[in-house]
């Protein structure tokens, strides 16, 4: 195996966190701001580009680097050895309310397709590179625009997922429809579209968008009931205009403000 062959345990259950542990000499990658906590004696390295090591030239890092601007996150990764005797651990936090899901690539053929922003973390060694789409009406209308992530090699890696996680596994012919913003990833072999909602009806008052992607088997879908861009949504629609709170409208709520001293003479 070119990937290091990490241990892993989940914990929480609407807030969970991941504790890897590591074998002296093995090493796991994770996105930037998703540390927890780790044992006394591990080793924190950051790395420009995907941390693959597929090509270590000065080149290589920087298309490496290039990839991660694609796909809108950091230039930088962060990798994390065990460079003593005995085992060590360390732990990496959901950055909202949901599941991870753990993504053993020896079973995808090497290689899961997912969202842009729902990489967690890795065993070292495994790629975490960008994924064009081929087809004009899924790059404009699909969500997550013409790019979307792929984790590649023979290692775990981490996915996070929203709210509750569906785990579809579609035969060969077998079409699901799912809100665009709601999938998670999906293996290799799945055929992934979008397709127009249809009907004047739907498409002005229904609410729902003009798109919906359709997941075509065979293969694994993995589904994600609150999609963070519907939930930052729902948080700012619920804010009130210029930033003070009125508590939902109460007599109690202006006065607490007082109280508290949020109003301002």
């Amino acid at each position: 195996m070119n990937a290091h062959d990490i241990d892993y345990k989940i914990f929480g259950e609407e807030m969970q966190y991941i504790e890897v542990e590591l074998d002296p000499q093995e090493a796991v990658i994770a996105e930037s701001g998703s540390f927890m906590m780790m044992d006394n004696g591990i080793k924190m390295e950051t790395l420009f580009g995907d941390g693959s090591q597929k090509d270590s030239s000065f080149l290589g890092k920087i298309l490496g680097a290039g990839k991660r601007i694609l796909t809108g996150e950091s230039l930088f990764m962060t990798a994390f050895y065990n460079n003593l005797v005995g085992k060590r651990k360390v732990s990496f936090a959901a950055p909202y309310p949901g599941k991870i899901v753990p993504i053993d690539l020896t079973q995808c053929n090497g290689k899961f397709i997912c969202q842009k922003d729902a990489f967690l973390c890795a065993a070292k060694g495994v790629s975490v590179g960008i994924e064009f789409s081929k087809k004009i009406g899924r790059g404009l209308f699909g969500g997550e625009g013409f790019i979307m992530q792929k984790l590649e090699g023979d290692g775990m890696a981490f996915v996070h997922a929203g709210g509750t996680l569906a785990r579809k596994e579609l035969k060969s012919g077998e079409v699901l429809r799912v809100d665009t913003g709601c999938i998670v990833g999906f293996t290799q072999t799945v055929n992934y579209d979008v397709e127009f909602v249809g009907g004047i009806k739907n498409t002005v008052f229904g609410g729902e968008g003009l798109f919906f992607a359709t997941l075509e088997g065979p293969g694994i879908v993995y589904v994600q009931s609150l999609p963070f861009s519907r939930l930052a949504g729902r948080v700012l629609a619920s804010l009130p205009k210029g930033g003070n709170s009125k508590g939902e409208g109460s007599i109690l709520g202006s006065l607490g403000n007082i109280l508290d001293g949020d109003n301002k003479f």
